[in-house]
């Protein structure tokens, strides 16, 4: 559980808010001889201030295809390269954007709800199992279970915290 509450913090981390931040290039992959690589191994990432990233390609030949998978990715950034370093300006987030935002956010905050939802049903079932081959007993099994719904309810917390905190962020006009 929790390995799925960093996944979580990952994932959000590549939800765009109004500042500008390395982690929303992470899921942009580009061509490079023929292997998807992800950009931040292919280049230096940098936030000189907080409306702009700059991305400088380790391999200046490649920083055409590198704006190209950058202006692919969905991301509502128009990057502009100067032939050394490509330049992201990260725009202010108008309202209708930030309730798509919260939406995605929203989404990404379930899938890991039902990701903690699996693995108590997992446990309960090898506490399930172990009780009826009665290698437990039955009130250590009904122990078992009742630790594994705490346990569960308390990272089922966690994750609407940090959901709520992110959507906070993305919802503040700065």
């Amino acid at each position: 559980m929790e390995k799925v509450i960093s996944d979580l913090q990952h994932a959000m981390g590549t939800i765009r808010t109004g500042r500008a931040s390395i982690h929303l290039l992470d899921n942009v992959r580009m061509d490079y001889y023929g292997t998807p690589t992800p950009v931040n191994q292919l280049a230096n990432l940098h936030v000189p201030e907080p409306g702009m990233i700059t991305v400088t390609p380790w391999d200046t030949s490649q920083i055409a295809p590198i704006e190209k998978a950058i202006r692919n990715a969905d991301l509502g950034v128009n990057p502009s390269n100067d032939g050394k370093m490509i330049r992201i300006p990260i725009p202010p987030l108008n309202e209708e954007r930030r309730r798509e935002l919260a939406k995605k956010l929203h989404g990404v905050a379930e899938d890991h709800r039902v990701a903690v939802r699996n693995i108590r049903r997992d446990a309960n079932d090898q506490i399930n199992r172990l009780a009826k081959d009665k290698k437990i007993p039955e009130d250590e099994g009904r122990r078992g279970l009742d630790e594994t719904q705490k346990l569960t309810d308390n990272f089922m917390g966690k994750l609407d915290q940090l959901a709520r905190a992110k959507e906070k962020e993305i919802m503040e006009i700065k």
